[in-house]
Formats: C-alpha cells, sequence, structure tokens
C-alpha cells in the first residue's frame, strides 16, 4: 500500500493506518460513491490535521502565558509593583482566551473523529459490497458444537480439559 511503508507506518496509528486500507480498497471501485467517499475521508483528515495542529498552538500559547505569569511571580520580588497592569492583563488575556480556544478545538476535534469513524463505517460497508460483488458471498463452514470442556471451580485454579467428554462424544 502506498503511503504506509517504511517511516510513515511507524508514525502512523492503527486508527490511520485501518483508514489508509479502507481508502485503499476502496480505490478497487469506479464507481463515483467510492470516489467521493474517499474524497470525503480525505478532506476530514484534512481538517482533523488542521485542529491538531491549531490545538497544539493554543496549548502552547497557553503554556506560555502560564510561563509568563508563573516565572516572574516566583523569581521576582515585588512583581505586582514593578510591572505595568496593562502587561499583566494582556498575559491573562491571551492565557484565558488560548484556553479556550484549546477546549473549542478539542471539541472540534472529537467531532471530526466522530464523522470520520462514521465515513469508515460507510467504507467498510462499500467494500464488503465490492468484495461480494467481485469474489461472490464468503464461503462458511460449519463449526463444531463449541462447548466449553474446561472442568474446575471457575476461579482459575484448578482447571483441567476433559477429554472424557470429548472421547465420548
Amino acid at each position: 500500500m502506498p503511503g504506509t511503508n517504511g517511516v510513515a507506518s511507524t508514525m502512523m496509528s492503527e486508527h490511520q493506518k485501518h483508514t489508509e486500507f479502507l481508502r485503499y480498497c476502496l480505490r478497487y471501485g469506479e464507481s463515483t460513491e467510492h470516489q467521493a467517499l474517499e474524497e470525503k475521508i480525505t478532506q476530514i483528515q484534512r481538517d482533523q490535521r488542521c485542529v491538531q495542529r491549531a490545538m497544539w498552538l493554543m496549548a502552547i500559547l497557553t503554556a506560555l502565558a502560564v510561563a509568563g505569569l508563573g516565572y516572574p511571580a516566583i523569581l521576582v520580588e515585588n512583581f505586582s509593583y514593578n510591572t505595568p497592569q496593562f502587561i499583566v492583563n494582556l498575559i491573562c488575556a491571551l492565557g484565558l482566551a488560548s484556553l479556550i480556544c484549546l477546549l473549542v478545538f478539542v471539541g472540534l476535534g472529537m467531532a471530526y473523529r466522530k464523522k470520520l469513524d462514521q465515513r469508515r463505517e460507510e467504507c467498510r460497508q462499500l467494500v464488503t459490497r465490492l468484495l461480494e460483488s467481485r469474489l461472490g458471498k464468503p464461503v462458511t463452514t460449519p463449526m463444531r458444537d463449541r462447548r466449553d470442556n474446561r472442568v474446575g471451580e471457575g476461579d482459575g485454579r484448578t482447571v483441567r480439559v476433559a477429554n472424557e467428554t470429548m472421547v465420548l462424544q
């Protein structure tokens, strides 16, 4: 699969790997529905990356505001007397605004994640239909009766396999 080899695969999360695999499978379908879904997924991923960058920026600005107030307040004597009130108010406003923006971006990121999960489910359904149309329905083999053949107290200490029940069947 393109884009998931080498260094890129170690940097991707499992969620991203699954999404890329589904997008790759979608490319085997020639319908406009497949192409439209792939474009939607690409757009959501792009928007999600943009929101993540904005979250990092707001986190850095919040940390700088806290450091801007915390450093002089702890290490500088007579901080409140030597610092102009305008600068303190500006730093507080910057910190509060960036914290509010950070919370909004986190919510927006969660909304994009939910939207991406919905598109992934649509993608799974389309890929399943595509595979069934090209390969037919999957063959299911009936499994033998899967009874629990363990004997014991159920507390994990004494469990043994009851071969006698298997022999009698």
